[in-house]
């Protein structure tokens, strides 16, 4: 009777050190559960965002030291097939889902939910040589419709040199942004051409006077990052007008206060069915010290109210 007592003793600590052990790494530390501010998980973000979520990603794991958030970098319509498929819970994109992609997800019991979180611009660029730094709206719609293709047709003065347009991606939300703002169907006409990312179509821009670039404005509009000071050293801002507000550039003030004409939302779009560190991450870049980095970027905040100055010359 006591020796199976003592085998029934041994068995239970067997069993008790056994579950121990399985819920340890094998270093012997405890391995980390996911939570909105702990754990390991990837991401993929719109390209044209990739300073500001840079920023964003190594701040948050720095007060977060248990949280581990790989980004992918890709063009929208990636960033979109991997959230639709699975690959990654949370996405950084400049639309919103349909509402069939969310039924569709909804049918798979996915409560997709979406928080705003920045106000982008696109920005058109040019070389430094070109000094054709107006384009009016309707003018640039012109040029994407094939009906505008030299820089003399924009100012009698200038040369009559072919406008080439340069995109970051075929399948970049910027390219998608102009076919819905200009009701463009099918091909751009054959001077539209793309690279591979923003950072590509500044470097084009800087060195070909004929170009006409489109970037997001993420990437010149931080004042304090060494990489966009270089970039905007590198091209010229192009001007852009409208009927009712007439010319600007996408500074921070005119995309608040909705008079540069090419503007945009950043949604952070997740499909977690709990509350994870990809809710956790939203969280923080809707959250004041999130905002705050989004305002130091040169974009506008999604929930932070900012002061607009008007300043008068004399």
């Amino acid at each position: 009777m006591k020796i199976k007592t003592l085998h029934l003793i041994t068995l239970v600590a067997a069993v008790t050190i056994a579950g121990i052990t399985s819920c340890r790494n094998p270093m012997g530390k405890q391995p980390i559960t996911e939570a909105p501010t702990q754990g390991n998980i990837r991401i993929s973000v719109d390209e044209s965002f990739q300073l500001l979520f840079d920023t964003q990603l190594y701040t948050f794991q720095s007060l977060y030291e248990n949280a581990k958030i790989t980004a992918a970098y890709k063009p929208e319509s990636d960033v979109f097939a991997d959230f639709m498929n699975d690959s990654v819970r949370t996405v950084v994109m400049t639309r919103e889902l349909t509402q069939q992609e969310k039924d569709y997800l909804l049918a798979q019991k996915i409560i997709v939910r979406t928080t705003k979180v920045a106000r982008d611009a696109l920005a058109l660029i040019i070389n430094p040589s070109n000094t054709d730094s107006l384009i009016h709206e309707q003018q640039f719609a012109e040029i994407l419709r094939g009906k505008i293709t030299t820089w003399n047709q924009l100012n009698p003065k200038s040369a009559s040199n072919p406008i080439n347009v340069v995109f970051d991606n075929n399948k970049s939300g910027n390219v998608r942004y102009f076919r819905e703002r200009f009701n463009i169907d099918g091909n751009f006409p054959a001077n539209c051409f793309a690279v591979n990312s923003n950072q590509e179509v500044i470097n084009y821009v800087a060195k070909n006077r004929n170009a006409l670039g489109i970037i997001s404005v993420n990437w010149i509009s931080d004042a304090h990052d060494s990489l966009t000071i270089e970039f905007k050293k590198s091209v010229r801002i192009v001007e852009v007008g409208t009927e009712s507000t007439g010319y600007c550039k996408p500074y921070q003030g005119y995309i608040a206060e909705g008079s540069y004409p090419f503007c945009r939302d950043v949604f952070m779009v997740s499909r977690e069915t709990f509350s994870g560190l990809g809710t956790g991450f939203a969280s923080f870049v809707a959250g004041d010290q999130g905002q705050r980095i989004v305002r130091l970027s040169g974009l506008v905040p999604a929930t932070m109210p900012i002061r607009l100055i008007e300043i008068k010359k004399d």
